[in-house]
């Protein structure tokens, strides 16, 4: 009798073993890597949302009146269990960020310095010949391609622009990309409207009838005018779905349209703001912005119900400084009170929002014990949009082939929230190109801040100086008072584009490279 009990039991525990080894190990499928979701806002500057990333003499967040006129919710809900960016920097247009987002290299070393026209390749009087208008190259190392190669689901939801028609680059899915939804060489749609087809209408392109700023994979949401933000958002639940059933880790770069131009109004918005007393394309950027903020919190709210919340780390980026219509392109207006916008050498076209924070605070999740980011924190260090790419492999401990030359940092410490004296605090954007702003660098070192203008037509460079701690408005060109400070930054900043192999403007046959005062 006892004898059979015994052999009960032991097979009782048998299978109590192996049960709990199946468990043991399902949890660890699921847990193996954390999800990350990259969300990027075209065209998002710092002072486009109700978050104050700027600070006081304290160093407390302080409110200004853009931060009154926008609603973003769902942003001031990440903040609050996040880290925010005062000094976060971007390429001065969409398609140097976006390969950088991808390499991790200053858009001086993968050459894109100039958005990409889908059809041609810009070239101005003094521009140089050889700049990346092609985009990403085939066999290029990028973020998904790496994360792709340890398991991860990769995803690419809404605005691309990496490289023209007919190029490696136009297709995501070529990029280390598994899906790809809205992906196009597009930088913008022609409509936000489903009615419209968001503006999918055909026209004779490169010699043959092609479909212009085609936006594909949303003709369902044609019938039902659903609006563009929303239509994506959507489409990136259901591919979270996806991942979350198949127990996969997902990277989901999440890439809005919005906010770019045409400024056509979200109808789900237009009544907040229709007694501002701003201009209707004023009204209509706002609702565009609200639009993407809702996006935001319709994922945070997707991730809780399906259980992956606190096993999501979300990096919250604009592409480059705001392009709101209101003020001149050097004035302070849109990104009040820093100065200048999208474009621009100013702050106002370089500075953008940047929060990172988990989906849902769990500081027993095995991933928040590792990267522990404290809430409703900022930090008034800098960061960079070529800063994503180490950040990212690093903590999920990916390997950056040798081959391949990175220029950001890793920012885990500053994300924490703490010091870290081995980061560099320099940032650099190289622009070579007619375009609002024409022919410069700018480059930030420590509270310094350098405008390098080419000149290229009258042959005589200029040079301004500020200190940013000081100055927030760059009202004060010191370059003539700060000769010795003026020639250690042009050094620099010449030594770092030597490094990184950059082009300059051309005059003829003559490459006019920095002039050291």
């Amino acid at each position: 009798m006892y004898g059979s009990i015994t052999v009960s039991i032991m097979k009782i525990l048998y299978r109590l073993f192996w049960f709990g080894l199946f468990f043991i190990g399902s949890f660890s499928a699921s847990a193996d890597k954390p999800n990350i979701i990259v969300f990027v806002v075209d065209d998002m500057g710092l002072m486009d949302c109700s978050v104050p990333f700027l600070t006081d003499a304290d160093g407390q967040p302080a409110r200004h009146p853009l931060n009154q006129f926008y609603r973003t919710p769902a942003m001031e809900r990440l903040a609050s269990q996040g880290i925010c960016f005062s000094y976060f920097y971007a390429h001065s247009v969409c398609s140097p960020t976006r390969i950088s987002i991808m390499t991790g290299q200053n858009s001086a070393r993968h050459r894109t310095t100039q958005w990409i026209n889908p059809s041609r390749k810009i070239t101005g009087a003094f521009d140089p010949p050889a700049w990346n208008w092609k985009g990403l190259q085939r066999g290029t190392v990028t973020l998904p391609g790496l994360l792709k190669g340890v398991g991860y689901r990769t995803i690419f939801i809404g605005k691309a622009h990496f490289g023209p028609i007919g190029s490696n680059a136009a297709d995501p899915l070529k990029l280390g990309f598994d899906v790809n939804i809205g992906g196009a060489p597009w930088g913008r749609p022609k409509s936000y409207y489903g009615r419209d087809h968001y503006g999918n209408h055909s026209k004779y392109l490169t010699g043959k009838k092609e479909l212009t700023h085609n936006i594909p994979h949303l003709e369902k949401y044609y019938e039902d005018d659903v609006f563009l933000s929303e239509a994506l958002t959507l489409e990136a639940k259901a591919e979270i779905d996806k991942a979350v059933s198949a127990d996969q880790p997902f990277y989901m770069q999440m890439s809005h349209y919005a906010v770019h131009s045409p400024f056509q109004a979200d109808p789900r918005f237009a009544a907040n703001f229709e007694n501002s007393g701003k201009a209707p394309s004023t009204q209509a950027y706002a609702t565009l912005v609200e639009g993407v903020d809702k996006s935001l919190g319709d994922l945070l709210d997707h991730l809780q119900v399906r259980g992956v919340a606190e096993n999501t780390l979300i990096l919250f980026i604009g592409d480059n400084g705001s392009d709101a219509p209101m003020g001149e392109k050097n004035e302070i207006a849109s990104s009040a009170p820093l100065r200048g916008k999208k474009a621009t050498r100013w702050e106002g076209g370089l500075r953008v929002p940047f929060i990172a924070a988990w989906a849902s605070v769990d500081r027993d999740n095995p991933w928040q014990r590792k990267l522990p980011i404290p809430q409703g924190a900022i930090n008034k260090e800098m960061g960079v949009c070529y800063d994503l790419l180490p950040t990212i492999t690093d903590f999920v401990d990916v390997p950056i082939p040798s081959r391949h030359a990175v220029d950001g940092q890793n920012l885990r410490l500053r994300l924490l929230g703490k010091e870290d004296n081995n980061y560099r605090n320099t940032f650099l954007t190289h622009f070579p190109h007619e375009h609002r702003n024409k022919h410069f660098t700018t480059y930030r070192l420590d509270q310094w801040k350098l405008i390098y203008n080419y000149n290229p037509a009258t042959e005589i460079p200029d040079y301004q100086l500020y200190n940013m701690e000081k100055d927030l408005s760059e009202s004060n060109n010191l370059s003539q008072s700060h000769p010795e400070k003026l020639q250690v930054m042009v050094r620099a900043m010449s030594q770092e584009l030597e490094a990184m192999d950059a082009l300059y403007p051309v005059r003829g046959t003559e490459v006019l490279k920095p002039v050291i005062p």
